[in-house]
């Protein structure tokens, strides 16, 4: 089966620049020497995982349960959540996994501590505290309050104080981090992990001390993040939708067979740059339509064309979708399930 074969819109993937990619991140924090744990929210593919863990990946990082049942039922032994579980129904589903990998989850109360050890039942589950260095998300808000928290959770059953995390990877959050860390060990507590993420900022991990940094969509666009549409290029980003013109108004416009349930629409505009044509833009989306302004290009759009378009953000767009598609030079090589999506609980 070739490109040529696929109905449309269909997600397929560039195998060589896919896997250069896993190959340079490995060899970049090799370079550094700073342990990676790869995040599969980019992908949600257990293939993928694999692959980055054969290429040097400590482990992996799920951001949901859901997205981690689906890499330990695919044998991956090493998997942090860095994420607070809250409720009975998740505690239970972690400890299950518990028994099954190595399972690590990120804290930022008492009480969320404390229903991860009330649901341990002859297991072990790894706690991490986050520290809220200046993502104004979840976290610690101070190294006193982290201390407080490790202490707390150093005295409940079924728990293993590890350490703590924070995102993103920030000079800022120098202080913060030597002062946390120097007054947990300093009470008696050992901190073996103190994990940073964010692609692009590997080197601000290895700056920072930190022992693991968590990178996850340098598999879609290479070592450098991107700032625009203007950076997506063919020659860093494997991802692509394969779409068809299914109309031409007006010769000043071309409308796709891909929308807002195809791409996502985020923003900033334009959503993503077409291969074959990179000065028609994609300036708006419908549910079901992708709205290009031709007028800037000197092709002449015609209904049936195939055009091969890179997503604003291909993690979002991967998503949206059941299956895609791995090939090179054209001809499809295999078919992955995206066994991740929708896996949000």
């Amino acid at each position: 089966m070739t490109l040529d074969d696929l109905d449309t819109p269909a997600v397929i993937i560039d195998l060589d620049l896919m896997e250069k990619n896993i190959r340079d991140m490995a060899a970049h924090c090799k370079k550094l020497g700073i342990p990676l744990r790869v995040h599969t929210k980019s992908h949600k593919i257990p293939e993928i995982a694999h692959r980055q863990i054969a290429a040097g990946a400590v482990g992996v990082a799920c951001q949901k349960l859901g997205d981690a049942e689906v890499m330990v039922a695919a044998g991956i032994h090493d998997v942090l959540v860095p994420y607070n579980i809250v409720g009975r129904k998740k505690t239970e589903r972690l400890t299950r996994l518990a028994k099954r990998a190595r399972m690590t989850v990120a804290v930022d109360s008492e009480a969320t501590a404390r229903g991860i050890s009330e649901a341990a039942d002859n297991c072990r589950v790894n706690v991490l505290i986050e520290l809220d260095t200046g993502g104004r998300r979840c976290g610690a808000q101070s190294p006193e309050a982290a201390l407080d928290l490790a202490k707390k959770i150093a005295a409940l059953p079924g728990l293993s104080f590890e350490g703590v995390m924070t995102y993103p990877s920030r000079m800022e959050a120098k202080d913060f981090l030597a002062k946390t860390v120097g007054l947990i060990r300093g009470a008696g507590i050992p901190v073996n992990t103190v994990s940073g993420g964010g692609t692009g900022h590997e080197h601000m991990a290895k700056d920072l001390g930190l022992t693991e940094t968590r990178s996850g969509s340098y598999v879609w666009e290479g070592l450098s993040r991107i700032g625009n549409s203007d950076h997506l290029h063919e020659s860093r980003c494997p991802l692509r939708v394969l779409v068809t013109v299914v109309s031409v108004p007006t010769p000043e416009r071309a409308i796709l067979d891909g929308g807002m349930k195809t791409f996502a629409s985020y923003p900033p505009k334009p959503y993503g740059r077409i291969i074959e044509h990179p000065d028609a833009k994609i300036y708006g989306m419908s549910v079901e339509h992708g709205h290009v302004d031709t007028s800037g290009c000197s092709h002449r759009f015609s209904v049936g064309e195939r055009l091969s378009v890179i997503p604003l953000h291909q993690e979002m767009c991967l998503n949206l979708h059941d299956e895609c598609y791995g090939y090179r030079n054209g001809k499809i090589e295999i078919i992955w399930q995206v066994a991740g999506r929708g896996k949000v609980k």
